[in-house]
């Protein structure tokens, strides 16, 4: 049975808007719940509320009404201690000292969680090794690339010893190799470490490949909260390609367009090909129909390859809300 880390249960908050009296609603009853020893992704697009919940989680904005627990303890009556359970590196945050080195940097994050230089010396030149920054740990932040730079800050998040980690955009702006590079220790780090990492991210394929799990926010509202996999299975078998050994007539297209308004038909010299994606799995039926009026060929059917970019846009476009249901 999963061991629930962070409990978030009914989270608002509203803003006012400068030089008016309007309040502006940015999180609108939010709930869900973290496990233990899980990647879960939390997305949305901007202006979706997603900034504001990671903020109450990381103790740096009150929620209006509704409760966090992390590791069980209440994140606004003991925030400190709740605190002490995670750590964040967040985007556009300065999250190291440029001016420092990257060992000064480790060491001095490390004092701010009460950590004596003995304490940490061993756990300093593990992470050092682990993330490959040994040849770099008397170099100054402010001349690391960028790549190594973000890497840096994971390795001091990690340093405080939280059971959880939030990382808002962890591979924002790096280059492919070191993108992937980031994406293998943060496996390592659940795996052998079995810490809870939280991911925001707008590249959906780091989302697809690392996180079990996705809550994704919406006009201030939890819209989806599934496991990857099935929110790929569930768009994978309603998308079809299909290659005919002809043409549509006039007739048939507009009939098609009728019942599958997001089908697209790609005519070539003695082929066309069919893109469509069904509401129901009997749909199918209807489409076969349309195409016996011309009695045209049917060359090959196949499932329509799908990636997360494509499940994540259509569920906040809100073209999926009789198929997708919440789920915690």
């Amino acid at each position: 049975m999963a061991v629930k880390i962070v409990e978030v249960k009914n989270l608002k908050k509203s803003y006012k808007k400068r030089k008016t009296k309007e309040y502006i609603t940015a999180v609108n009853d939010i709930s869900f719940t973290v496990n233990k020893g899980e990647i879960l992704g939390l997305l949305g697009p901007n202006g979706a509320g997603k900034t504001t919940t990671i903020k109450m989680i990381c103790g740096l904005v009150v929620p209006d009404s509704g409760a966090i627990t992390i590791n069980g303890i209440d994140n606004q009556s003991k925030r400190l201690r709740a605190q002490e359970h995670i750590s964040a590196v967040l985007e556009g945050n300065r999250n190291l000292y440029w001016r420092l080195t990257v060992r000064e940097n480790m060491e001095y994050f490390a004092g701010n969680r009460g950590k004596s230089r003995k304490e940490v010396t061993s756990q300093i030149e593990e992470l050092l090794h682990q993330f490959r920054l040994k040849d770099k740990e008397n170099e100054m932040v402010n001349r690391l690339s960028r790549g190594m730079q973000q890497k840096l800050a994971i390795a001091v998040a990690m340093l405080a010893g939280s059971e959880v980690i939030l990382l808002d955009e962890p591979t924002l702006g790096l280059d492919i190799e070191t993108g992937y590079e980031v994406r293998e220790l943060l496996r390592e780090i659940v795996r052998e470490q079995k810490r809870t990492i939280i991911i925001t991210s707008h590249d959906m394929d780091v989302i697809q490949d690392l996180c079990e799990r996705t809550v994704i926010i919406n006009s201030g509202k939890v819209v989806t909260n599934d496991r990857v996999e099935n929110l790929m299975k569930l768009f994978e078998v309603r998308a079809y390609v299909i290659k005919l050994d002809g043409h549509l007539s006039e007739e048939q297209h507009h009939l098609l367009l009728e019942k599958f308004p997001l089908l697209v038909y790609t005519p070539d010299t003695f082929q066309s090909t069919l893109e469509v994606e069904l509401t129901q799995s009997q749909d199918i039926y209807e489409l076969f129909d349309v195409l016996k009026l011309e009695q045209i060929p049917v060359d090959t059917i196949d499932r329509k390859t799908i990636n997360f970019e494509q499940v994540f846009m259509k569920i906040v476009k809100g073209e999926t809300q009789d198929a997708v249901s919440e789920r915690a």
